[in-house]
């Protein structure tokens, strides 16, 4: 097979784009110091607000979290010993775990979420005109639908 080696401009867009990544979700990380969490704990904790009941099964909570089953696991453990989510057993399923938003889960992430946000803001989307916003917008979504093909 011959390697298609990147042209400059090939090159350019795709290390600007490792660089952005990168800085963005450092930076992200850093904002949510502050209030004990990290951008993993702050994703579950978004996921589990906004679900039904708001609790996943964990096996379709690792998915979109795209975590092992193993390191999600691991993650709930670390984030009940906080009292931000809870296990729960399946009643349909014996060997199926769902994954529940505390109160405590829930008033954190009302808390937080609005700092999160402001930060999304300062370091990305008031950075970009809305025009640049759906340029980036179409230019992601093949990329991104490719990648959920490639994990079903």
């Amino acid at each position: 097979m011959k390697t298609r080696w990147l042209s400059d401009s090939e090159q350019r867009a795709w290390r600007t784009h490792l660089e952005v990544s990168r800085m963005l979700m450092y930076q992200l990380e850093r904002d949510l110091q502050p209030y004990g969490l990290t951008n993993n704990d702050y994703e579950i904790l978004v996921n589990l607000s906004e679900a039904d009941g708001r609790r996943m099964r964990m096996s379709d909570l690792a998915a979109a979290t795209l975590q092992s089953k193993s390191r999600l696991s691991h993650q709930i453990t670390r984030m009940e010993s906080t009292g931000l989510v809870r296990r729960e057993h399946c009643e349909s399923d014996r060997r199926g775990l769902f994954a529940c938003l505390t109160d405590q889960g829930w008033q954190t992430i009302q808390r937080v979420s609005p700092h999160h946000v402001a930060s999304v803001r300062k370091h990305f989307i008031d950075l970009l005109t809305p025009d640049q916003l759906e340029t980036v917008h179409k230019a992601l979504s093949p990329v991104a639908g490719r990648l959920r093909e490639l994990r079903s």
